[in-house]
């Protein structure tokens, strides 16, 4: 396994993040179990969740999972860096959802407790809160920090002037502000290269892809349609939409005797700004398979194909669309 540091920041965390928004929903616990167990012994340390995940259910029992993963001991705890988040809606009362002071706390609390551990390694703000200052936030998390609740705080599904604002605010207190931003990033969807990638490479901030895969439509949907969660409606409408893209996109990967997963995987490692992209893997086999594109390199010619089929936007903004 490979590690890079995350962000600005000393921390170490390997080059694949394991995900487990499926834990509970489509992975049941005691595989849940076994992903993780996988995960440390193929090296991965960093391990990412949220409040919200395992609504399916109840919202939280992803963390509850984790935490009685956590429970049985054998140092897990003290081999990964655990990251969750708050914003999510997690009741019907008012104060139960966003980044106020009162939530922020609340919720951190309630997480501990269902993760069964004394603090969570990178605190992640899930989404920009319009209605809360920034002093209120950072207020709140400084305290988070001095109590030795939170190490690093980070966001999610930010732009990139809310991630200036905030780590300029954050600097104006003296604190260390946000390490790292985990966007949506794929082949798919490009769009964070305009702005948020260059925001994050100015101010430090490590990037965290979500979604890599693209929803799952850059994993071979030509060839097995109608497998597992590809036979879902709004994957197939999307498959629809975009065939003659993906025809080309799978074609070039027969070319490459690369998998289509591992090529789109493989492509968002190649970007020297993401620190480490989320695998969310529902089985065992899913994960190991992931581990096998680290050691993959994309030939030049074939990084100009995949411009040709999946274009970004060109270049950063304003370049982008102005001279």
């Amino acid at each position: 396994m490979e590690y890079t540091h995350l962000g600005r920041s000393g921390l170490k965390v390997s080059r694949l993040c394991l995900g487990t928004m499926n834990f509970g929903t489509y992975t049941p616990v005691e595989d849940s179990f076994r992903i993780m167990d996988k995960a440390l012994d193929l090296g991965i340390n960093f391990f990412d969740t949220a409040n919200v995940y395992g609504a399916d259910k109840h919202k939280g029992f992803t963390e509850e999972i984790i935490g009685r993963w956590l429970s049985q001991g054998g140092l897990r705890r003290d081999k990964i860096v655990l990251a969750t988040k708050v914003y999510g809606n997690m009741g019907d009362w008012p104060n139960e959802e966003k980044l106020s002071a009162y939530h922020i706390r609340k919720a951190c609390e309630s997480s501990l407790k269902r993760l069964q551990t004394d603090h969570i390694d990178l605190y992640q703000m899930h989404h920009i809160d319009r209605d809360t200052p920034w002093d209120e936030v950072w207020q709140a998390m400084e305290q988070l920090v001095e109590q030795g609740k939170v190490i690093y705080v980070g966001s999610s599904n930010f732009a990139a002037w809310n991630i200036v604002e905030a780590n300029y605010m954050a600097q104006k207190r003296n604190f260390l502000g946000l390490v790292s931003e985990q966007s949506i990033y794929s082949l798919r969807n490009r769009h964070i290269e305009l702005e948020v990638i260059p925001a994050c490479k100015a101010m430090g901030v490590g990037i965290i892809p979500w979604s890599p895969l693209g929803g799952g439509i850059l994993c071979g949907v030509l060839d097995k349609p109608n497998s597992g969660r590809r036979s879902r409606p709004a994957l197939q409408s999307s498959v629809e939409k975009l065939k003659p893209q993906l025809e080309r996109y799978e074609n070039l990967c027969k070319e490459l005797s690369m998998k289509p997963a591992d090529l789109a995987l493989a492509w968002v490692l190649s970007n020297p700004s993401v620190a480490s992209p989320i695998v969310g893997p529902r089985t065992i086999e899913q994960l190991q398979e992931s581990t096998n594109v680290l050691s993959m390199e994309i030939p030049e010619q074939a990084m100009k194909k995949l411009d040709e089929i999946w274009p970004g936007p060109g270049n950063q903004a304003p370049e982008a669309y102005a001279w």
